[in-house]
């Protein structure tokens, strides 16, 4: 069983819980459930910023604890503040260390696009990104048949969310559809944990040329960014290089200063 498949696994047990003893009334009745998102896709795509998700990442299972020390809602605010187009925010307790609440306590003082970074297979999922303030949902096409896919994806768009559909590989292009708003492409692979940002280079091509595509993982250097625009890359989703700093929103800075 592969570490995603535990993931898969544990989320489902996770949800049969949270389903018991929460209503999706409750969650529409939440005070965030009304608000208007904000599309990522229209900061992605603005010249004036880097392109750059910044995401806030505690641990992850192929790294362990990478940051648990620093503030969720200074560093966001901060990676916006540096030019950032959008933050990523990992909501999964058992194998990253995150809550709904990193993005709740965010979310009334922010003004920038938020991606909820989870592990999403089903539809109360989707209420429960919009009842905590989230503007984008993850769909991983590893976990999620083409139908699944379609169902979350119109769901989420009904809610005024976007969705971003992250692929591995070409395969993995069939189950993208027309109204998907963003494809990421995940350079780690799956089963080896092993990144490489040729993934990226390689699934390109295969990508419809209207897709806002997204490269995610793998990206050190702000010279890799600068060679995956030339494949029509627009985003570029990036964690642990700043995570793993002492000062997440200075290294941010400083990559940013490269990059110009």
């Amino acid at each position: 069983m592969t570490i995603l498949d535990q993931i898969i696994v544990n989320k489902k047990k996770e949800l049969d819980i949270l389903k018991a003893v929460t209503r999706v009334k409750d969650l529409e009745n939440s005070v965030l459930f009304g608000r208007n998102t904000i599309p990522m896709s229209d900061f992605l795509l603005d010249e004036g910023k880097t392109g750059i998700i910044a995401e806030f990442k505690r641990k992850s299972p192929s790294r362990g604890i990478i940051n648990s020390s620093s503030s969720v809602s200074e560093v966001t605010s901060g990676y916006f503040r540096e030019g950032a187009s959008g933050v990523s925010v990992l909501t999964d307790t058992q194998f990253f260390g995150g809550s709904n609440a990193d993005i709740t306590g965010i979310r009334e003082k922010s003004i920038f696009p938020v991606l909820r970074k989870d592990f999403i297979i089903d539809e109360f999922q989707v209420i429960e990104s919009k009842s905590i303030g989230a503007d984008v949902i993850l769909l991983i096409a590893a976990v999620l048949g083409h139908k699944e896919i379609e169902k979350l994806s119109a769901l989420a768009h009904s809610l005024g969310m976007q969705v971003l559909l992250e692929v591995h590989d070409t395969a993995e292009l069939d189950k993208l559809t027309p109204d998907m708003d963003m494809v990421g492409v995940n350079n780690r692979n799956l089963k080896t944990f092993e990144v490489s940002v040729e993934n990226s280079k390689v699934i390109s091509t295969k990508i419809p040329g209207d897709m806002l595509k997204i490269s995610e993982s793998g990206i050190s250097s702000p010279g890799v960014i600068k060679e995956l625009r030339e494949y029509g890359f627009k985003g570029f989703l990036i964690g642990e290089k700043f995570m793993a700093s002492i000062d997440p929103v200075n290294a941010f800075s400083e990559f940013v200063k490269e990059l110009i």
